[in-house]
């Protein structure tokens, strides 16, 4: 099986170490192409876009000028120690060992929306654009446009049976689900509240990463094996899952 998730907004430069067999992301190229529409907007019209506030729209008119290539372990950093965030937080990468984070790099992928699709050690530059953003460009007005079905045919190399779906329904949105051959798995994780269970953003992001950290450093290749899945007091509910979202609930 393998594992798709979304990248997270903040991003930590600081370089955490060497790991041997850095990659570079596969759609670099075309990653190219936004940044040089990104590197034409004033601050005002990343704040616009981006609908942030005025400091993270001066941060990232920085990276976006800073942005270029070759990238090398001088200047970029590993996507999979880059990112921070809840579910990125309950991955958990420091408790992964050399070997397991080299296994990682084709066993799990991150949707991104200046890079497409990222490997865990593909290197990136700090950036900030999210997936559902409304940028102009070549091929439309959005990034769904632009990345088109590049991200599933992608996904469509990989070989699998399963995707396991721990990402945020604006990444998934960027995969074509008519076209892809494996066939989708989607955890999704419930709290009771006021009653009634429902998904709650915070829990489901962090829950997200330790599904993500269990059938990664498990190993697990069964799909039926995700069901046992059953740290932070989530449980398998049977009666509430079907073949294609497996419900956890606590």
């Amino acid at each position: 099986m393998h594992i798709i998730i979304s990248p997270a907004k903040k991003i930590n430069s600081e370089f955490y170490g060497k790991v041997k067999n850095s990659s570079i992301p596969i759609f670099i190229e075309r990653s190219k192409d936004l940044i040089k529409i990104l590197k034409n907007l004033n601050i005002t019209e990343i704040k616009r876009l981006m609908k942030v506030s005025d400091d993270i729209a001066k941060l990232n008119s920085i990276r976006f000028k800073n942005w270029k290539l070759p990238f090398n372990n001088e200047n970029a950093k590993p996507a999979i120690f880059a990112f921070e965030g809840d579910v990125y937080r309950s991955l958990n990468i420091h408790t992964f060992n050399l070997d397991e984070i080299h296994l990682m790099q084709s066993k799990l992928s991150i949707i991104s929306g200046l890079y497409g699709i990222l490997r865990p050690l593909d290197l990136i530059q700090p950036y900030r654009l999210e997936m559902g953003t409304k940028l102009k460009n070549m091929f439309g007005n959005n990034l769904y446009s632009f990345w088109n079905s590049d991200i599933t045919n992608e996904l469509n190399k990989k070989e699998t049976n399963y995707i396991v779906n721990l990402a945020s329904n604006e990444y998934f949105k960027s995969i074509d689900k008519n076209k892809l051959k494996a066939k989708i798995i989607t955890p999704i994780f419930k709290n009771i509240s006021n009653g009634k269970l429902k998904v709650i953003g915070i829990f489901a992001k962090k829950a997200r990463g330790q599904m993500t950290k269990f059938i990664l450093q498990n190993k697990i290749n069964e799909v039926e094996d995700i069901k046992k899945f059953n740290i932070d007091h989530y449980t398998f509910d049977k009666e509430l899952s079907n073949s294609t979202d497996y419900i956890f609930t606590r």
